[in-house]
């Protein structure tokens, strides 16, 4: 077959639709399955993100009031009864279970020093665990997503270039109508799985380190307020 039968060939062949959506009907289920995979990856992760930045938003804002409150010169007694009324995070949780652990131990008569700093201390710890568990869920699915979904991409995006080098075999024309088409199916997989990666990746990164900044401050109140509590034991003593 010379030149001007292939440029003869390639104009009568029938015009094939390139669009993205056109691009994935026509693409096999395999790789049908690894797209709409990704697809809901990447509209989970948004949901994530979107979560994560509303809920450190927040914490920010709570941690802000509560030092506020803290440090105004109220009694902790009346800052502790306000505040086991309601449900608390972040400062105010590590606050409440450090009181409810120094009052219990001096309503039931122990007064040794070293007890009761251990008691606290151990409280306050398993607290700023709880919150940054609390703080840190569903990021591992960030990480999952940034470091997978290219590969499971490319996966697909090889299964459907092996798929077209079959259907080229079958039809035995290799023309770039036919060609291009299957080609451009297979690489929309890796395309998708590029789109879901580098927004999970940075959101991690960057929400990995806002928590980190969190925990950093709730292990600043700790420290301070564990040492305001051994000064009232000294006082009681």
């Amino acid at each position: 077959m010379n030149a001007v039968e292939l440029t003869q060939n390639a104009l009568a062949a029938p015009a094939v639709e390139v669009s993205v959506w056109a691009l994935f009907w026509q693409a096999s289920f395999v790789v049908k399955a690894v797209m709409l995979g990704l697809l809901a990856a990447s509209i989970w992760c948004w949901a994530i993100i979107v979560d994560k930045i509303i809920a450190y938003n927040r914490a920010r804002r709570s941690m802000d009031r509560f030092e506020k409150v803290f440090w105004s010169g109220q009694s902790l007694e009346e800052l502790y009864r306000s505040l086991t009324a309601r449900s608390n995070e972040g400062l105010a949780a590590i606050f409440v279970a450090a009181m409810r652990e120094w009052k219990r131990s001096h309503e039931a008569g122990r007064v040794s020093f070293q007890g009761i700093t251990d008691r606290i201390g151990k409280v306050i710890d398993v607290t700023i665990s709880r919150e940054m568990e609390r703080l840190e869920a569903r990021l591992i699915f960030l990480a999952t997503v940034g470091s997978a979904g290219p590969f499971i991409g490319l996966f697909g995006t090889v299964w459907g270039i092996m798929s077209s080098f079959q259907a080229i075999a079958t039809s035995k024309n290799t023309s770039l109508v036919v060609v291009a088409p299957a080609i451009s199916e297979a690489l929309l997989a890796t395309a998708m799985g590029l789109a879901a990666a580098i927004p999970a990746v940075l959101a991690y990164n960057k929400l990995s380190a806002d928590a980190a900044k969190l925990g950093s401050r709730m292990d600043g109140f700790a420290d301070e307020f564990a040492a305001i509590l051994s000064r009232q034991i000294d006082d009681r003593s």
